[in-house]
């Protein structure tokens, strides 16, 4: 027959007289110490070790600059062509807002990478960011 002792010798199956509550959450603890812990080994590899992390990056933000830098350019000849459709003084017009937009899109390239404080902030520009 079988032995009527569970496994801690009291006779009762289960964790006997421990409180359940406390042992779950010490439980929960552990486990949770062990993923924050795994989780930090694998974003430092990630983020720091890895060349493909840092080039999708670099990707992304030389995209985000060169449509600041479009943008820019895009609406300064926009507004010309429209002045020079309803003043009529074409080329002028366009000639003169393809030169601001030019500005306006460098102007907005220095804004995103931080090397120019943003409008309404003055003082000395912050650090750039490496």
């Amino acid at each position: 027959m079988a032995n009527k002792n569970g496994p801690d010798g009291t006779g009762e199956t289960g964790r006997g007289k421990q409180h359940e509550g406390a042992i779950r959450d010490d439980e929960l603890e552990r486990r949770r110490r062990e993923l924050e812990a795994s989780l930090a080994s694998r974003r430092t590899d990630r983020l720091e070790g890895k060349d493909e992390a840092k080039a999708a990056t670099g990707y992304g933000q030389a995209l985000k600059l060169s449509s600041e830098f479009i943008a820019g350019v895009v609406v300064g000849v926009g507004l010309g062509w429209i002045i020079d459709r309803l003043a009529g003084t074409a080329p002028w017009g366009l000639i003169v807002g393809l030169l601001l937009g030019f500005g306006a899109g460098i102007l907005n390239v220095l804004r995103s990478a931080g090397l120019a404080p943003q409008f309404g902030q003055g003082g000395e520009p912050p650090e750039p960011k490496e």
